[in-house]
């Protein structure tokens, strides 16, 4: 697959990493996680104004495995490109712990970059990495952490691109720790910090506090640490941007979880055509014209 190099933007046209970063400017963008291309575009049609690739999503959908680090770098890559060729909206991706030291993070910048994404996040877990909710989590240090942000930053092609630090480290040290840690990270060249796992909406206002005018992305995944609050509240609390990774990817597998135990029971999809997408709902996602 070929994968695209974001194009230059001017001010009749902005590129979707310019679009990205005015967007965070002015309010409090809600992102959903889109485990596909056509996933995607209805995402775009739906009026969303980015969208995002879930490392936890990608990796149970594409391979049938959990969110440990099996996924590869160039499976991710792969993916985020054809993500960036189906919308012109903003594509956000999860980066995991960069795929390996300094090195490796510079090539990853380079490889998301070359693919057309808007912005990355990498977090500061150690090898192998864990879902960001699950217990059992460590860290690195935070001064590796900041050397590979340094490198992250040093190997940007295109000063648009969006660097984002997740820090796990609220779970494995406590608040405090983690918000030194986001502090140090700005200071070494993330953009937007992404603190996961917070545990109460006192902490998601605190970490807001402690970093004033640092774009803060939040996580409302489902069935973890973090309570359930809405964008406007995230909004009202000071943050950027509120991420959704695999709350369509949930929906979509009970639905078909659904509509596969009653083919087998019924020997039939009569019952629930009508759930359906229908093929000219279909061909028109596409834009196919038969």
């Amino acid at each position: 697959m070929n994968h695209r190099t974001e194009a230059k933007s001017d001010e009749h046209n902005p590129s979707p990493r310019q679009r990205f970063r005015e967007s965070i400017a002015t309010g409090c963008v809600a992102i959903p996680g889109v485990f596909n291309a056509l996933v995607a575009r209805m995402a775009e049609r739906a009026g969303f104004a980015a969208v995002y690739q879930s490392g936890a999503a990608l990796s149970a959908g594409l391979s049938a495995v959990p969110d440990i680090g099996l996924t590869t770098r160039d499976e991710f890559v792969q993916q985020a490109g054809y993500l960036v060729q189906a919308v012109s909206v903003p594509v956000l991706s999860d980066a995991d712990t960069g795929f390996g030291d300094v090195q490796e993070v510079e090539r990853t910048v380079k490889v998301f970059e070359g693919a057309g994404v808007a912005g990355i996040h990498l977090e500061d877990q150690e090898f192998p990495k864990r879902c960001g909710h699950l217990s059992g989590k460590s860290v690195v240090s935070c001064d590796e952490m900041v050397e590979k942000l340094r490198a992250a930053t040093a190997a940007r092609q295109d000063a648009e691109f969006v660097l984002i630090a997740r820090t796990d480290a609220r779970a494995v040290h406590g608040i405090e720790d983690a918000i030194t840690r986001a502090q140090a990270y700005v200071s070494a060249g993330a953009e937007m910090i992404f603190p996961e796992a917070l545990e109460t909406r006192d902490e998601f206002a605190r970490f807001a506090r402690e970093l004033p005018g640092v774009p803060l992305i939040a996580n409302m995944t489902e069935f973890g640490k973090s309570p359930s609050l809405s964008v406007s509240e995230l909004s009202d609390m000071g943050y950027r941007a509120v991420l959704f990774p695999a709350t369509l990817f949930r929906i979509a597998m009970r639905a078909t979880e659904t509509a596969m135990r009653e083919l087998a029971e019924q020997g039939s999809q009569r019952g629930f055509v009508d759930r359906m997408q229908t093929r000219a709902e279909l061909y028109d996602l596409l834009g196919y014209k038969p």
